[in-house]
């Protein structure tokens, strides 16, 4: 009786044993920095921002001096005056604050320009890293730059290589 308990106990151990889990890493950084073309996307996206940053410093700039001038001024202006150069500043705020969404906002150019750049460069790599996984039959892939609760994990998990070789970038 002892022996078919034991045999049993064997038995379901290499049965759980042959389902195990398989897991894998990938470094998302690793692998967009040896990608050219998302070089050349951020290189693109950081030209742009900055050109739209020097606008919206200077209207910052412009709203600046206004309020100094009418700081100034204030002393020789009448009551209309005062109402009209606030509401002059106020106007130019508002057009910042519109500038600076429509450049930087969650809707904004930058975001929409990031999406048509970068996000067909993200999508190849989810694609290569969903083959790797259904052929090798990984179960869980964790990317390791965004994973902050990944202390350690061995190398030899580390598929980050063959995502790469299947989006012919060969390391």
């Amino acid at each position: 009786m002892k022996r078919i308990i034991l045999l049993f106990t064997l038995l379901i151990g290499v049965a759980v044993g042959s389902y195990a889990q398989k897991f894998a890493l990938i470094d998302m950084d690793y692998i967009l920095k040896n990608i050219s073309s998302y070089e050349t996307a951020q290189e693109q996206l950081e030209v742009v921002s900055k050109k739209w940053q020097g606008e919206v410093e200077k209207v910052q700039l412009d709203v600046k001096n206004l309020y100094k001038k009418y700081q100034s001024d204030l002393v020789f202006l009448s009551a209309e005056q005062k109402t009209a150069r606030e509401n002059e500043i106020v106007e130019k705020e508002k057009s910042l604050q519109e500038l600076n969404k429509k450049y930087f906002g969650p809707e904004g150019e930058l975001f929409k320009q990031r999406e048509a750049l970068i996000k067909p460069i993200q999508d190849d790599i989810y694609t290569a890293v969903k083959e790797i996984s259904e052929a090798k039959g990984y179960q869980l892939i964790l990317d390791r730059a965004s994973a902050e609760s990944v202390i350690f994990a061995s190398p030899r998990i580390d598929i980050s290589n063959e995502v790469l070789a299947k989006l012919g970038y060969s390391k």
